[in-house]
């Protein structure tokens, strides 16, 4: 994968990517992104100078989803990898050829422009990632599948899982860190100071909230995660709205799912938390809770729903409960 990742992307996308999937992804994208423009719009703690230029920001991120083109062109792959040599029961030679080509790649771009449409991730990964220096959120091919995307899915489980997955990276874009960068991808103060007060002021609600947990007697540490929990409210949110505008505009998911006493809006919350089931070590706890920027898996699920009021409607919640608390967190 990190030697000819692309190559064996190439047999990936070929045999296993839905040709469907791709412009229903970007479709998906851009929904989320007028809903989160909305969502910018109603909040007030945003001076109006600021908001304009956070929309503008929104507008001019990048997307790139499934797999870059060339790949699927035999003579262009070709060339890429025209320069590495590899032979049959040569392992270690062929180590020491894969470093001198990664070399050569590398020298090549030095004083070279920044290639926005350089894919720095493989098709065939799962996962997905925001470039602050480039503005630019990439979802390869490999996280457009069962259990995150199939196109023969409701939109409500869509929504849910992948949908989620892209609010996140783009909020990512309006983060602790990430609001550092202008829509260029410079670092740049374009914040109001009164909009930067406020906004640390809500990211230490949920930097506090999230200290507040405990695994194993131990508390997560809320300001090692901000900037991930921040981008999963805010991308729970932007996918919510985006999936209920959806569904309203385009009379989807009208049938109920056989066999399940729920709603669609109940299901998008069922499809978000179950991307998170996983089964790990007291080890791998306690090394994700000293090294990891995101919270404990259990977490990313607790502390966002607990934070939508939405989510405590659709499932009738008690109010002043665990998951409708009445003090909730929002940034974006």
């Amino acid at each position: 994968n990190n030697v000819i990742g692309f190559a064996v992307g190439a047999i990936f996308v070929r045999q296993a990517f839905h040709g469907v999937s791709k412009p229903a992804a970007e479709q998906m994208i851009g929904e989320i992104r007028e809903a989160f423009k909305m969502n910018l719009q109603n909040l007030s703690w945003v001076d109006k100078q600021t908001r304009e230029r956070a929309i503008e920001k929104a507008n001019e991120i990048s997307d790139m989803i499934g797999f870059p083109d060339y790949i699927l062109n035999s003579e262009e792959l070709d060339k890429k990898y025209e320069e590495l040599n590899i032979t049959a029961n040569a392992y270690f030679e062929n180590n020491i050829q894969v470093a001198i080509y990664n070399l050569k790649s590398n020298l090549k771009r030095l004083d070279q422009p920044v290639n926005k449409t350089n894919w720095g991730m493989t098709p065939q990964t799962v996962n997905a990632y925001y470039t602050p220096t480039k503005n630019q959120i990439v979802f390869p091919a490999g996280i457009l599948q069962t259990p995150f995307f199939d196109i023969n899915n409701p939109k409500s489980l869509n929504f849910g899982a992948m949908g989620v997955v892209m609010g996140h990276e783009l909020t990512h874009a309006f983060d602790d860190q990430g609001r550092e960068y202008d829509k260029f991808g410079n670092i740049n103060r374009w914040w109001d100071a009164k909009s930067i007060e406020r906004f640390n002021e809500k990211a230490e609600c949920i930097a506090n909230q999230y200290s507040g947990y405990k695994l194993n007697g131990r508390n997560l540490n809320g300001k090692q995660t901000l900037g991930e929990n921040i981008a999963d409210n805010g991308g729970l949110k932007a996918a919510y709205h985006a999936y209920m505008k959806t569904k309203l505009d385009k009379n989807a998911d009208v049938l109920k799912l056989p066999g399940l006493n729920l709603t669609h809006p109940q299901l998008f919350f069922v499809s978000f938390a179950q991307v998170w089931c996983s089964s790990t070590t007291d080890e791998t706890n306690l090394l994700q809770m000293e090294k990891d920027p995101h919270s404990p898996s259990q977490f990313r699920v607790i502390g966002t729903l607990s934070n939508m009021k939405e989510f405590a409607d659709v499932f009738n919640c008690k109010a002043d409960t665990r998951m409708n608390p009445t003090k909730k967190c929002e940034v974006w």
